[in-house]
């Protein structure tokens, strides 16, 4: 019966962790300057366009770093 009651939290944790991405990306678009950070590098040419968010991924793993450090700490 542990072993049921293992496998159902981990699947209740990996269900939120979804559902909570799934919101952040529902909402990332309502955030004007997420993705239009200074250090993002963008290229733009006549036919080819590239776009590297480097300082927004740097901020969303800081941030996803401190969350699970202290969410840790419990």
């Amino acid at each position: 019966m542990d072993g049921l009651q293992g496998i159902g939290r981990f699947l209740l944790v990996v269900g939120f962790m979804v559902a909570a991405l799934g919101a952040l990306l529902m909402l990332a678009g309502k955030v004007p300057w997420l993705g239009r950070l200074p250090g993002d590098i963008l290229v733009k040419k006549r036919h080819f366009t590239f776009y590297f968010p480097l300082a927004t991924s740097l901020l969303i793993s800081v941030v996803l770093s401190l969350l699970l450090w202290f969410l840790g700490r419990r």
